[in-house]
């Protein structure tokens, strides 16, 4: 039923992105490289994360659109070993965080992208724990490798674990509201 809704929905869009780009092609991103920073008041941790599927709409050498759906469940901790990374990628998992035994994904629909320079300004939706919110981020791309870096404030998808917005006295277990996102995306 899911993959019906996909393929529905993914229909609909290059409908109506061709509505708007009479030569729209779609470029299917065939490899990617997602990693993730979240910074606390005593340091930092770094990890990876899978693309589970995605795609942009380009018309011509100009992007026009596009949707990419991410593994919540692949989240992985390359900063800790043993059972210290285990901790902490079990924590990224649950209630706490990502809760990706209720949201197994997590997605950015790409609805529009200004040339600017050799960059494109995107616009569009990133939903996270079933909450969508409004994104824009600057995108680069070359020869059909698409970079982007990504800031995204966890406590407007419901993430408030550790947040010294939420949360008094939390001392040196304040954790960072935003996180960090870089990916390579190869199309």
């Amino acid at each position: 039923m899911k993959k019906i809704l996909s393929i529905t929905l993914l229909s609909f869009m290059l409908t109506l992105t061709g509505a708007f780009a009479q030569n729209a092609e779609t470029k299917v991103i065939k490899d990617s490289s997602i990693n993730w920073t979240a910074t606390k008041v005593t340091g930092k941790h770094s990890g990876n994360i899978n693309l589970q599927e995605g795609h942009l709409i380009m018309d011509g050498a100009e992007l026009v659109g596009g949707s990419i759906t991410i593994d919540m469940t692949s989240i992985i901790v390359l900063d800790l070993k043993g059972d210290s990374k285990a901790s902490l990628e079990g924590h990224l998992k649950s209630d706490d965080f990502f809760g990706v035994a209720n949201h197994p994904t997590a997605n950015l629909v790409i609805s529009s992208a200004k040339r600017n320079g050799g960059l494109y300004t995107v616009t569009g939706t990133i939903t996270i724990k079933g909450v969508s919110e409004p994104i824009t981020f600057d995108l680069g791309i070359k020869e059909q490798i698409a970079t982007a870096s990504l800031t995204i404030n966890r406590t407007l998808f419901g993430i408030r674990y550790g947040s010294g917005s939420f949360f008094d006295n939390l001392g040196d277990k304040a954790i960072s509201d935003d996180f960090e996102i870089n990916a390579k995306l190869v199309m």
